[in-house]
């Protein structure tokens, strides 16, 4: 998997430094310690943020909202020390990991993450040149789609994302699919 940006957003110092060691190897890792800090720093260059619940100037939904509301497309995981409770109903997070969180435990969150985002992307692309085909097949003889590269390229590149789903998806447990299909559903 590739080198992610995460942005760790926690607000215990011995805490934070521990979540840069443990991803800092493999990762690009960025810690703030605030929600003001937090809503500064995360942009379109993050792929992940790890997100306290509890910060001293506020609470972490309300980073978690600047970056549903500001259309970011990072994913996002709670690491908090607090139960959750119904109220995280109707949080727009992706993940909801309770501390403490050991080394393996935080890797396989951000793996969880980013699998999940990944396959979006491949859905997301594979449905866009699927309409493309369908189109063009509807409109085109099979010499003529036959005859041209950028059909083929086309067709070749649909060939490249099956794989890759397949891979992407053989990564997601149960949980994840309910959970990419519940935001499918609200967009």
């Amino acid at each position: 998997m590739r080198e992610a940006s995460v942005l760790v957003v926690e607000d215990e110092p011995e805490i934070a430094a521990l979540y840069e060691q443990f991803l800092d190897d493999r990762h690009d890792v960025t810690v703030v310690s605030t929600v003001e800090a937090a809503v500064e720093t995360v942009d379109e260059s993050f792929d992940a943020v790890l997100l306290d619940r509890r910060l001293p100037d506020g609470d972490g939904s309300d980073v978690l909202t600047h970056v549903r509301s500001t259309g970011l497309d990072c994913r996002v995981a709670m690491v908090t020390a607090v139960e959750p409770d119904f109220d995280i109903i109707e949080m727009g997070f992706d993940l909801y990991v309770t501390k403490p969180v050991d080394r393996e435990s935080l890797h396989t969150a951000l793996e969880t993450l980013l699998a999940r985002s990944q396959y979006d992307d491949l859905l997301r692309e594979a449905a866009a040149l699927a309409s493309k085909r369908a189109v063009l097949e509807a409109q085109r003889a099979p010499e003529q789609l036959e005859a041209n590269a950028a059909y083929t390229r086309l067709v070749d590149r649909l060939e490249a994302i099956d794989t890759d789903i397949d891979d992407a998806a053989a990564s997601l447990s149960p949980a994840d699919y309910r959970t990419m299909f519940r935001d499918l559903g609200r967009r």
